[in-house]
């Protein structure tokens, strides 16, 4: 006899959050075309403003019970089924053995309500599934459960599991992150432009619309990459737990993520040029099907090499690579002394940038594919790459290698993938 399959609905303050739809159509509308929503609006009488609210707010708050009375969600044996829609239906089935990051995050608003969203990671999948809105405690119930599941608990003891205990590893002060943010070139980059090109776009043009427009992306872009940042990094944690390395950070909306075990195909260490005084360095991630890319934003180097050894078991950051012969300063005048290879029984690690180095480390089982490459004035110089394909769809390239060696790694490598494929643990939680 089959079991019965429990629908339910999400949290009840989800209307208010679907009833801007019908309203986003209006504002689209008069984006659009905001001559003659200007017109319109002139045209308009008291009486009529306020016949066409009596009927868009009632329309929109109706739109917004629909589709969450419409809107069920269900944990099967085998499965989590989302049916959604109001007019066109549609039904996820998402295989609990698929699912490699559940993520709850928290808005502002739905912080003061005390509600949360829930996001999947599936492998297969690039667009996240999500539950909005759900109560804070259920959501975090529902996480633990379907994580559990995911590792290959029962469904009759799945939910009394709970969420896993952690331990802490990293926690980045206000103060060194509000400082790293600083001593970062792209913000005060960006602001200069600001204060720069609108003045001569004005003695140009003398078009006050041409400076605004060239002015204010420029202002929202240098406000992104430092208040921005410093908002959504604000807090940031990062603890050890059975079923991975979990994430919490937000000063406003706050979201907790888990790095799953196993997927992460890549770790890069990034090393921009003020930091290096400090001892600095910034972590960040590839995971396969994830949208998770940092794992720490600001931290001692040590400490950060002391994380990485935690989600790459076996993995000891090199400090000595080798650089390009010196004929490679043909292909790349000055910057090609950014360039390094080291290649160790664990990982692939190569080294780019001058100003602002990146060492990408890739574990010999997480290589998909190697290709040696050759322009023509690398092959005058008896120079290649090697490019190495990772499980996310991202490239590792060590640059300007001689020839030969590039053959040599080439083979190599492939080999080592192969062995390392055969050796590597399964990617399952808390396996």
């Amino acid at each position: 006899m089959s079991a019965v399959v429990v629908e339910r609905r999400l949290h009840p303050v989800t209307p208010l959050r679907r009833a801007w739809a019908p309203i986003a159509v209006v504002a689209g509308w008069a984006v659009h075309d905001p001559d003659q929503a200007q017109r319109r609006l002139t045209e308009l009488t008291t009486f009529t403003l306020l016949l066409g609210l009596a009927v868009l707010i009632p329309v929109a708050a109706l739109y917004g019970f629909l589709t969450w009375w419409y809107t069920h969600f269900a944990v099967t044996g085998t499965e989590l089924r989302i049916r959604t829609g109001l007019l066109f239906r549609r039904t996820a089935h998402i295989r609990l053995d698929r699912i490699q990051a559940v993520d709850v995050t928290q808005p502002l608003l739905a912080r003061l309500v005390g509600v949360a969203k829930l996001r999947l990671d599936v492998i297969g999948t690039d667009k996240k599934d999500e539950l909005a809105y759900l109560g804070e405690k259920e959501a975090r119930a529902l996480r633990a459960e379907l994580l559990a599941r995911a590792a290959g608990f029962a469904p009759e003891t799945a939910h009394q599991v709970g969420e896993a205990p952690a331990q802490r590893l990293v926690h980045v002060p206000p103060r060194m992150l509000a400082v790293s943010l600083l001593l970062t070139g792209a913000p005060w980059a960006m602001l200069a432009a600001a204060l720069v090109v609108p003045p001569l776009l004005w003695m140009a043009t003398h078009n006050l619309w041409t400076v605004l427009a060239t002015a204010l992306p420029l202002l929202g872009a240098a406000g992104t990459n430092s208040v921005g940042r410093f908002i959504g990094e604000y807090d940031w944690t990062v603890a050890e737990s059975p079923d991975g390395l979990r994430i919490d950070h937000g000063l406003l909306d706050r979201t907790h993520e888990t790095v799953p075990p196993g997927r992460v195909q890549t770790v890069r260490i990034v090393e921009p040029l003020l930091w290096r005084r400090r001892g600095w360095v910034r972590v960040e991630l590839d995971v396969a099907g994830s949208s998770n890319s940092v794992l720490v934003p600001v931290a001692p180097r040590e400490v950060a090499e002391t994380v990485i050894t935690r989600i790459l078991p076996g993995v000891t950051v090199p400090d000595a690579l080798s650089r390009p012969p010196i004929r490679a300063r043909w292909c790349a005048p000055f910057w090609w002394r950014g360039h390094g290879l080291a290649v160790t029984g664990a990982v692939f690690a190569s080294r780019c940038g001058l100003l602002r180095r990146s060492l990408s480390l890739v574990p010999h089982a997480k290589v998909q594919s190697v290709r040696l490459a050759q322009g023509p004035w690398q092959r005058a110089r008896s120079l290649a790459d090697v490019h190495v394909d990772t499980g996310a769809n991202k490239t590792v390239t060590a640059r300007l290698r001689d020839a030969a060696e590039a053959a040599d790694l080439l083979h190599a490598q492939a080999d080592r993938s192969r062995t390392g494929r055969r050796e590597a643990r399964p990617d399952r939680w808390m396996a």
